[in-house]
Formats: structure tokens, sequence, C-alpha cells
């Protein structure tokens, strides 16, 4: 397994330091844990070896997932940048290549995720995303960073109140998401099947 070292929209795999939970062996409390996953998909190696602590699962995936796919407040696609301007500073590159592809997939944009990708938190997008993306990695670099000139900013973009409050949590949970997978593992280029 050869790590990945920079930013991509390639598929990447996650290869994690401690061995994941076997399902076909996993507690009862485990089972019950990893019956929602993040994304909703598939029970991942990532979510597999969070099952070792079942009762913060429990709580986790729900929380994820209402947090980036809920249906009010801020579109899908803005919740995606948020995560990779939070994944870029942190330099989770599974975070990063995972969340940009589905940025890419929702608005059909791959030269905004070029741009984020060559020029990191100094890159210039277009007005409205570079609001999101600045507020996004003002708020992971040093949360106080994020002020209340950058939440006007942000209104004054056309920001909700329910929108502003998504983009802070979509880049909170990933600075939380970012700091899990650098711990427990590392992004890798995909095994051949």
């Amino acid at each position: 397994m050869k790590p990945v070292t920079r930013f991509t929209t390639d598929t990447l795999d996650w290869e994690p330091y401690i061995t994941p939970v076997d399902y076909d062996t996993a507690t009862p409390a485990q089972r019950e844990a990893l019956q929602e996953t993040p994304s909703h998909r598939k029970i991942s190696k990532y979510t597999l070896t969070l099952a070792h602590d079942p009762e913060s699962l429990k709580y986790r995936s729900p929380l994820f997932n209402l947090i980036m796919y809920g249906k009010d407040g801020l579109p899908r696609a803005e919740r995606e940048l948020a995560a990779v301007a939070t994944s870029v500073v942190n330099h989770c590159i599974y975070c990063g290549s995972v969340h940009a592809a589905r940025y890419i997939e929702l608005t059909r944009r791959p030269e905004v995720m070029d741009t984020i990708f060559a020029d990191g938190t100094k890159a210039e997008i277009d007005e409205y995303s570079q609001g999101l993306f600045d507020f996004a990695v003002a708020l992971s670099k040093t949360p106080v960073a994020a002020t209340q000139a950058d939440m006007n900013h942000v209104r004054d973009l056309g920001f909700t109140a329910l929108q502003a409050l998504d983009l802070v949590l979509a880049s909170a949970i990933f600075g939380w998401a970012n700091r899990l997978m650098h711990t427990l593992g590392q992004a890798v280029e995909p095994t051949e099947s």
C-alpha cells in the first residue's frame, strides 16, 4: 500500500492503523451502531474501526448524516466545499478526495477543486464560493479566527442564518473527522481488484 501525499479527486482507499472490528464477530452493540453508516453507504474499514467504541459511533453517524445531508439550509454542494476547505487546512487527503469528488459530481465544476488543490488555502475562486471557502478555512485554522466580520460577509453573500449555521457545522464536523482519519489510519492508493 502506497500512502497518498497529495490532494486528488481520484478515488482513494483508507488503511487503518488498528484492526477494524470484524462484522461477522461484532458484538450486538457494535452491530447496532453499524446500522447507520456515514453517507448511508457500505460499512467501510473506517466505520468498522470506529465500531471499537459503539456507544460513540451510535451517535456519530446520525449526527454526521444530519449535518452533511440535511434537507434544509445550506445546499449539499456547499457543505462538500466546506468539508474540502477544512480537509485542506488539516491536510486530510482522504476526506479531501472524497468530498471534492462529491462537489464535482453535484456542481460539474472540477476547475474549483483543481484551483483549491493547486493553491490550497490561498485559492481564488468565484466570490460566493470564496466567501464560504474562506470562512471554513478561518474556522478550521483557529476557531476564533472566524470573526463577526467573516459571518457578516457570508450573510452579505446571501446566506440565511440556517445556511450559515450549516457552514459552521460542516466545517466543525470535518475538523473532528479529519483528526479521526489521521490518527486512525492513512489514505492509500487503491488496490487492484
